[in-house]
This record gives C-alpha cells, structure tokens and sequence, in this order.
C-alpha cells in the first residue's frame, strides 16, 4: 500500500482514488472509530473539503470501500466455467471471498472487524450492495443444489447460506485476530480452504477431495 508521500507523486491518481486508498489503510491499521477525516485527507495529499465533496462523510466513505470489496468478491464468485457442478461452483463463491481477501489484507481487517459494527455517528448497520451481490450467488448455487435433490431436502436455503459465509468469514476473522493479538488460530489459507472443502462435499456429495483452483489468481 503507497504511503502518503507515494500517493502525492501518483499524479495519475485522482483525489477521490488516493482518499479511498488512505482510507482503507488507516481504517484497517487504526479502526474506523480513531481514524479522521483530517488524518485520511492528509495521508491522501489532498483537503479534507475533497473527502467531503466525494463521500459526503467518513461514513460514505466506509460504505464505498466496504462496497467496491464485495463486488470484487461477488465478481469472482461467478468465474466458472458453465461445466463446473453445483459442489464446484459453490466451493468457487466461498474461496471467492478467501481469495479475494488474502489478496488485499487491509480490506480482510476491514471487512472482518468494521463491516457489521454499530458506529457512534450512526446507529444503523450497512449492509452494501455487493455484500448483497454476492449472497445471491451463494444462494443461487444453493436453490440449484436443492432443486436437483442435493443435500437435504429440509434446510432453509437463507440459514445454509448465512451458514457458510459466516463460517468462512469466522474462519478469515480467527486468522486476524491472531494477527493482531495472541489468541490463536494457527492454520494457513491452505488449511482454510480444506475446511470449506469438507463441508461443501458433506452438501453436495461431489466428492471434492480439494479446494479448487479455478478462481485463483
């Protein structure tokens, strides 16, 4: 991640990309409630008025952050080919979020620790579009499941969905925390998508031995 000296000299970067760079670092290092606006403007190069031009708030600010991440998330989660059975597809919408969040390790602070969080200026709870976005992949390949007859016959598609991606974000969370404190959570991203493999065959009855590959890179 480019610190504000670096950001100042990316004239090709317009002010509202470096606040949202600025931003998404200090509110992962920091926390959204002890970050402000002066320090995400200062660290951006540029006025706090720009912040307020832009996102109107640090809490739009937040907001477009937390909803350019998972529209990333839910993009990837769709990178299948059409062959691919139901057990890979839904296996592929998990490691989607895996993936996407190992990549980007301020975003993995962010959406593990800030996304569902009551904040002083707000008493409501953002729930983004793109969180929204990539649900309904999870539960599309689920209905699909149910309709072909796999899995069993009786479980709330909603519950199964909130199931598995409150598992595989409990799993990425434990690895933050242990991160940033000394609880301990001492598997690896391989290990993690093992788990998801395991639970996703129990489903499905596909048989995945693995987790799959194919939304790598």
């Amino acid at each position: 991640m480019p610190d504000a000296a670096n950001m100042r000299a990316m004239p090709a970067l317009s002010s509202r990309d470096r606040i949202l760079m600025a931003a998404k670092r200090l509110f992962a290092l920091n926390g959204y409630e002890n970050t402000s606006t002066v320090a995400i403007a200062r660290e951006a190069g540029t006025s706090e008025s720009q912040l307020m031009k832009h996102f109107g708030s640090k809490r739009g600010l937040l907001s477009v952050i937390l909803d350019r991440g998972w529209k990333a998330i839910a993009a990837r989660a769709q990178m299948w080919p059409g062959s691919a059975s139901t057990g890979e597809r839904l296996l592929g919408a998990l490691e989607a979020l895996v993936i996407e969040l190992d990549n980007d390790p301020d975003l993995k602070n962010l959406i593990v620790l800030e996304t569902r969080r009551v904040r002083k200026d707000n008493r409501d709870v953002f729930v983004s579009h793109g969180f929204q976005q990539f649900a309904e992949v999870v539960h599309s390949v689920l209905r699909e499941m149910k309709d072909s007859g796999q899995g069993p016959a009786d479980l709330n598609l909603e519950a199964l969905r909130a199931a598995l991606i409150g598992m595989t974000e409990g799993l990425l969370s434990d690895q933050v925390l242990a991160q940033r404190s000394e609880f301990r959570a001492q598997y690896s991203m391989e290990d993690l998508r093992k788990v998801l493999g395991v639970f996703v065959s129990s489903l499905t009855g596909d048989g995945l031995r693995q987790p799959l590959r194919a939304v790598n890179g």
